[in-house]
């Protein structure tokens, strides 16, 4: 099976497919420290990354939000003091997309 992280997201349009039963089954064991959670009726990978101290986790932040960037396919962050939480999912088909298995990967290789 061909690494999640190196794989390019695709523009989602409104109408893309949410990902298969199948491919979060595929998916999910590549990201072992995310959980699918559902939150106002959405279904989201989420994951609380930890940190030393305040600065690490802003970093760490940045780091995302350059990915987000880079890849034009932004999540949710919340930082605090030693951690960040982040959220993927595709607002525009209200779930989650190959793109947000890929983006939480290539996360992780932060």
């Amino acid at each position: 099976m061909e690494s999640l992280t190196s794989k390019t997201c695709v523009a989602c349009r409104l109408g893309a497919p949410l990902a298969s039963k199948e491919e979060v089954h595929d998916f999910m064991p590549q990201l072992p420290n995310w959980a699918i959670v559902e939150e106002h009726e959405v279904k989201r990978l989420k994951r609380v990354f930890r940190f030393n101290n305040f600065i690490e986790a802003m970093v760490f932040t940045q780091k995302v939000a350059n990915l987000a960037e880079d890849e034009n396919h932004h999540p949710a962050i919340v930082t605090e003091w030693g951690k960040v939480t982040v959220c993927w999912w595709s607002h525009k088909i209200k779930g989650l997309h190959v793109n947000d298995f890929i983006m939480a990967a290539k996360t992780d290789s932060l």
